[in-house]
């Protein structure tokens, strides 16, 4: 075994690597161990409740049988999930764009939608930055999403996101088309180093200009940092401690900037680079039609959902899904 080699802990960075991918292919192994015993289980009970024209097994197989298959669906995403940002949690940023208050209207939607998503994955979520609309919605908002696999999954909603609806600001009923942008960030943890000079910040301390509530603290402390390179500035408000709010906002900043590095390693600019275009008409990747019938549409994949109000409380797992199959499909 390679870990029982002399010199295995030499550099124990690498070997802690290697366990942890040691692990994880190891718990892999056991969750497809256990589908197949599973799956032998079913045929066995099936075959005698079918003998005994037992019905209510077999709906209770069936069922069973069906639950199975999302999580194998699930097991197969997660292996093509492979690159080594791909388990890391993130921070998800989304942005009005075209369309005023309609559009930032619909970023308080959008976020709500991701809550509602984070929630059926057992992800813990915290926004740490909010920027409220003039009249209604909000302008722009950061939430860090903290779970297994958070990045892999959620990278497949990065682009801008196209509503269309009856305007229920607008007194004359008329439709308005609304554009908002998410990006996605892989959250950097202990062992992956990014180096920051301190003398290419500057650290500006301001009052939250946050609602309250279920969004943010009031705060006398919020943090603001710009790097000067990268021209990145971050920002956090969710805490109460300058330090904390600091310290929050340092680590949104060794995200983006692992992502820019991430981004040099490919020669060709990906798909989700590729959809961080201009925030208005052409450039979306799913719309969302509430008006004049109701449905959503993925427009890299063109899977279709009619049940737009299921996917606006959060059900995209289909969406996410159909987005990473096909680029798997793309790279074979």
């Amino acid at each position: 075994m390679l870990s029982l080699k002399k010199d295995f802990w030499e550099n124990q960075n690498k070997a802690r690597e290697v366990l942890k991918k040691k692990a994880q292919l190891n718990d892999g192994l056991q969750r497809w161990k256990r589908f197949n015993t599973q799956i032998a289980d079913i045929e066995n009970l099936w075959i005698i409740a079918w003998q005994e024209k037992d019905e209510q097994v077999m709906r209770d197989l069936a069922e069973e049988l069906g639950k199975l298959e999302e999580d194998v669906t699930e097991e197969e995403l997660k292996m093509m999930l492979s690159g080594e940002e791909d388990s890391l949690s993130a921070i998800v940023s989304i942005n009005a764009g075209a369309g005023g208050t309609e559009a930032q209207d619909w970023v308080e939607i959008l976020l709500r939608m991701y809550l509602r998503w984070a929630e059926t994955k057992n992800y813990k979520t915290k926004v740490i930055d909010l920027l409220p609309g003039d009249e209604a919605g909000i302008k722009s908002v950061s939430f860090t999403l903290e779970g297994e696999y958070a990045y892999g999954y959620a990278k497949a909603e990065i682009g801008i996101h196209r509503l269309v609806r009856i305007s229920p600001f607008d007194a004359g009923g008329r439709r308005h088309t609304s554009f908002a942008s998410v990006f996605v960030y892989p959250e950097v943890d202990d062992e992956i180093k990014i180096e920051i000079n301190d003398d290419d910040l500057r650290i500006d301390t301001f009052r939250s200009s946050g609602k309250g509530g279920q969004h943010v603290n009031k705060t006398d402390s919020a943090v603001r940092i710009t790097h000067f390179p990268s021209g990145i500035v971050v920002q956090c408000q969710s805490e109460r401690s300058q330090h904390k709010n600091k310290a929050m906002a340092m680590k949104y900043l060794k995200s983006r900037l692992y992502e820019m590095e991430l981004q040099a390693k490919n020669e060709k600019q990906d798909e989700e680079n590729k959809s961080k275009k201009e925030i208005a008409w052409g450039s979306q990747i799913r719309s969302y039609t509430l008006h004049p019938y109701k449905m959503v549409k993925d427009h890299r994949t063109n899977m279709e959902m009619g049940d737009a109000g299921r996917v606006l409380d959060g059900d995209i797992d289909g969406f996410i899904h159909g987005y990473l199959m096909k680029k798997t499909d793309n790279l074979l």
